[in-house]
């Protein structure tokens, strides 16, 4: 139970956070600047894997879970659970962001600026890259160590800075599926749902050959 909540609180703090920035940046006419909101995602990523990477390898992320899992790094058995919990956690972020700016409309949710394929692609590519940096930093299902939080912070931070505009840079089912429910704009819901977990997914048979050739 202590891991759920922790994965819990550190997917709230994930979307009240970075998807918060966005919000604000509307409504101060972009003080905080497309830079900032990448460097606010990259940050809060980076502090939560520090404070609670190692209760509960802080995932944050349920495209990561099934990946772990898919590695045989996590227990089949804890997936559900953690899976509920960054949902509910990314839910109860949004559901206090629409408290707190109730005239704001999309309440940071993704959207593709261009076509769906193109941001089901993007998508797609960013988690993997996102996946085969955190499989190779983390210790077991978890991610933690000295380096882990600074090198998975700052991909994506890196990557919400270039791909943010094009497809919202979500990699991440939790962070897009709340503010599309809580906002109601869920047309474009299901690649956000569906691209991340597939390219989390292929980043694991790629790592395992890549590594299983450098052990031999």
């Amino acid at each position: 139970m202590r891991n759920y909540i922790a994965e819990l609180i550190g997917t709230f703090a994930l979307v009240f956070c970075g998807t918060g920035a966005i919000i604000i940046n509307q409504q101060s006419a972009g003080a905080i600047t497309h830079v900032g909101i990448a460097i606010t995602f990259g940050l809060i990523v980076m502090s939560m894997i520090y404070s609670l990477g190692n209760i509960s390898g802080a995932h944050l992320n349920p495209a990561v879970s099934i990946a772990f899992a898919i590695a045989g790094r996590f227990s089949p058995k804890q997936l559900p659970g953690y899976i509920i919990s960054q949902l509910a956690g990314a839910l109860l972020a949004s559901l206090t962001l629409k408290m707190l700016f109730p005239a704001n409309e999309m309440l940071g949710a993704t959207i593709p600026a261009g076509s769906g394929m193109q941001s089901f692609i993007m998508e797609l590519i960013l988690t993997f890259f996102l996946m085969l940096v955190i499989v190779n930093v983390a210790t077991g299902s978890k991610e933690q160590g000295m380096f882990a939080g600074l090198a998975i912070g700052s991909v994506v931070a890196l990557e919400a800075m270039f791909a943010g505009p094009v497809c919202g840079a979500s990699m991440n089912p939790a962070r897009s599926f709340a503010p599309a429910i809580a906002s109601g704009h869920t047309t474009h819901l299901w690649l956000y749902l569906v691209a991340p977990v597939i390219g989390a997914a292929l980043a694991i048979p790629t790592w395992k050959y890549l590594t299983a050739n450098i052990k031999n």
